[in-house]
């Protein structure tokens, strides 16, 4: 028999650890601080140690509290999502997909409209977020696009979306006549820091002593793409997550086709193995991989 603390406690103090405060959280409950105070206290008995920390006018998790905390959270998650699905009508599915922010932002948001056109009975609940993602732990999520590197695991299947070609983006406000392209040296130049391919590899892929470093960086490849549509400067970026910008002229690719440009996988579709059966991830990924170019 599992000997589990009363589940009210472990909303409270899921609650209290969020707000990093008990009045915050009795409100959000419907509840007094007192009472608040007092499910705390029984928690820290039943563990057997305190999970707060209080100071003057604040608390903070002790260690284990923190430990605790991120455990509730996607628990708690979980459950909401299962008794959401509960409620939905039948033969609604629902799909839970983490993905990378960018990829997210700049490519996937714009299709999803498309999605629901061809899969109207499949509800899609999407989540960003740059941290890995362990799909054994985490059962709220079922499929997580990944940047820069697959992470394979026993278990997990993963599949790249094909290769993306890394480009110099620069705003038409700083290339005054096309026909004659500013030298990079008189452009700031401007990179993502969680990129595998640097302004570094490009200047070596053609040729060039790598004179300059960025003098702008951004951990989101949407920053620095943005950034490059504003005349901050030259922009190494994917064409995929600027193809909106180079459509609309917000962006041109410096130099056109003169130069070579580094072209490699750089977003990972991890599912576990054991779902490749279920209806709503087989649709997606169908989806994902024919609008990537990877559907076989």
């Amino acid at each position: 028999m599992r000997r589990l603390p009363h589940l009210i406690q472990l909303r409270t103090f899921e609650a209290v650890a969020r707000h990093r405060s008990f009045r915050l959280a009795a409100d959000e409950l419907n509840i007094t601080p007192s009472a608040v105070s007092h499910q705390i206290r029984h928690l820290e008995a039943h563990f057997g140690r305190e999970l707060f920390e209080r100071h003057h006018r604040r608390i903070e998790p002790t260690a284990s509290g923190q430990r605790l905390s991120e455990q509730l959270s996607r628990l708690f998650d979980a459950l909401d999502m299962a008794c959401r699905e509960v409620a939905l009508p039948d033969g609604e599915q629902v799909l839970s997909l983490h993905c990378a922010p960018s990829f997210a932002v700049k490519w996937l948001g714009p299709r999803l409209a498309d999605f629901r056109r061809h899969h109207p009975d499949i509800s899609l609940r999407l989540t960003t977020g740059s941290d890995p993602v362990d799909l054994d732990a985490a059962r709220e999520v079922d499929l997580w696009i990944a940047y820069g590197r697959a992470r394979p695991a026993p278990g997990i299947a993963v599949s790249d979306l094909g290769e993306e070609q890394i480009v110099p983006l620069i705003s038409p406000s700083l290339m005054p006549d096309a026909r004659k392209p500013p030298q990079l040296a008189s452009l700031t130049l401007i990179e993502s820091q969680l990129s595998s391919v640097t302004w570094t590899d490009w200047f070596t892929l053609n040729g060039w002593p790598p004179t300059q470093t960025a003098k702008l960086s951004f951990d989101r490849a949407a920053l620095a793409i943005s950034a490059a549509v504003d005349g901050m400067g030259i922009a190494l970026e994917s064409a995929r997550l600027a193809e909106r910008e180079l459509r609309n002229g917000e962006l041109k690719v410096w130099g056109g086709k003169r130069h070579q440009h580094p072209a490699r996988p750089m977003h990972f579709l991890h599912r576990r193995t054991r779902d490749r059966l279920r209806p709503e991830v087989a649709a997606f990924m169908e989806w994902l991989q024919r609008g990537t170019g990877q559907a076989h």
